[in-house]
């Protein structure tokens, strides 16, 4: 690893992701029916306000027949006058995914899948947290919280669950094992809806710290991607008692400021081409999202095909992987189908669109009350893994710049921004070797 010293232009360029916070990419009624302990109250050990209830997914089936109700009556516009996606989603790729939808996809398989790991709520900070915990039948597993991103849930990371914490069915060895936490964010998903303001990254990230205390873990560690990786970023500067490491796969906040990063080696020069190509053509939702939320949330609630072209039209390689799933029937690696339905389902029978998208409005308030000011340096060991189809692929440089504390970086070869999602072994083996050096 090349030390790099905290010199006035790093220090600026910190300033300078602050203010930009994190880049990411990422009602119906709703039923959840929380199962009772066989005493009726909370786990001993705790109070009733800090109790952590188990929790099962019981979507109406009448939420169900108007879900496709509302697709069958979709206004559709007439097809796009380019033959990329410049002017956005395309209209054979949302017809397709609508076909697909309605007439073939099965949401109970998803709930099945769900109900199947051990879900749970608690209430931290006012906000009831919704989370997945999978302990490893593997004695020194090592605790993982996981935190995914917009327009992520936990559906995202599902598929990483075995390799993480059974490894030794996956290729790995028992001393790779890890008990796994899998929080669904603030407004996304089966958690609740903040109800005031001040949700921002470094809120979460504390209620994070709150969330494995609670859990009983003294030693963990963190992972994230897109707003996953704003967290984790956040949980690593504020360096909580019992954090030993984290790892990301995204730096947050610096496509925005991405000029200002060196561009003198090929890879360098390439991450800044993609950088700027997503500020000038693929910043549109997050500009809305920063600024309107409010906006936006309506026709995401209101609309499931809103909703579906909205979450789609993200960055480029992961809009065509996803197009190519519903219009030629080739996924790219478990970005399926049902695996992309599963997660804007999961958007709509929770209406959580306007809650999720009000994330980027909080990160644009905060960043704007630090604008000019250097954030505390990550006190723990750093771990980054670059995936080649991510926004931009960030060169070991640009990460060392951000993170002068790195203690494990790979660039693999395959994957792109949804990496858990699409490479779930892959990025289960990235973790397991980020986090290797952490397990004495």
């Amino acid at each position: 690893m090349t030390a790099i010293s905290a010199s006035p232009t790093r220090r600026s360029l910190l300033a300078g992701s602050a203010a930009t916070g994190a880049v990411s990419l990422l009602p119906m009624h709703f039923v959840a029916a929380r199962a009772q302990s066989k005493q009726g109250g909370p786990p001993s050990g705790t109070t009733k306000a800090d109790a952590i209830l188990p929790f099962r997914v019981n979507v109406r089936g009448e939420d169900l027949a108007d879900l496709r109700r509302r697709l069958a009556a979709t206004r559709w516009p007439t097809k796009e006058l380019v033959e990329d996606r410049s002017q956005g989603v395309q209209l054979a790729t949302l017809r397709a995914l609508a076909r697909y939808w309605s007439t073939e996809y099965d949401w109970r398989k998803c709930e099945a899948r769900l109900n199947a790991l051990p879900q749970f709520t608690t209430v931290i900070d006012g906000v009831k947290i919704h989370f997945i915990h999978v302990k490893s039948r593997h004695e020194n597993a090592l605790p993982l919280i996981m935190t995914h991103g917009w327009p992520g849930s936990v559906i995202e990371l599902l598929d990483t669950v075995g390799p993480l914490t059974d490894p030794t069915k996956y290729g790995g060895t028992p001393d790779d094992a890890f008990h796994l936490v899998l929080p669904s964010l603030p407004g996304y998903g089966f958690s609740g809806e903040p109800t005031e303001l001040g949700w921002d990254t470094a809120r979460i990230a504390r209620a994070w710290a709150v969330l494995m205390d609670r859990l009983g873990y003294t030693r963990y560690v963190a992972q994230g991607g897109d707003v996953g990786a704003a967290v984790t970023d956040a949980m690593g500067r504020q360096a909580p008692n019992g954090l030993l490491g984290i790892h990301v796969n995204l730096l947050a906040g610096v496509a925005a400021m991405s000029d200002k990063l060196p561009a003198e080696s090929k890879k360098e020069r390439a991450a800044q081409k993609a950088a700027a190509t997503f500020r000038a053509s693929g910043f549109g939702y997050f500009l809305e999202q920063s600024t309107r939320p409010q906006t936006i949330g309506y026709s995401l609630l209101d609309s499931p095909l809103g909703l579906a072209s909205w979450m789609l039209d993200h960055d480029t390689d992961s809009y065509y992987k996803i197009s190519r799933a519903f219009v030629e029937g080739k996924p790219a690696g478990n970005l399926t189908r049902d695996s992309i339905l599963d997660n804007i389902t999961l958007y709509w029978l929770t209406g959580t669109g306007a809650s999720a998208a009000r994330w980027y409005w909080e990160a644009g308030q905060a960043a704007a009350r630090a604008a000019g000011k250097s954030p505390p340096a990550v006190a723990v060991p750093v771990g980054f893994t670059t995936f080649p189809g991510e926004i931009f692929a960030a060169p070991r440089s640009w990460v060392e710049i951000m993170y002068p504390g790195l203690a494990y970086f790979s660039e693999v070869e395959r994957g792109g921004h949804f990496a858990a999602w699409e490479e779930p072994k892959l990025f289960s083996d990235e973790v397991r070797a980020a986090f290797r050096s952490l397990r004495k």
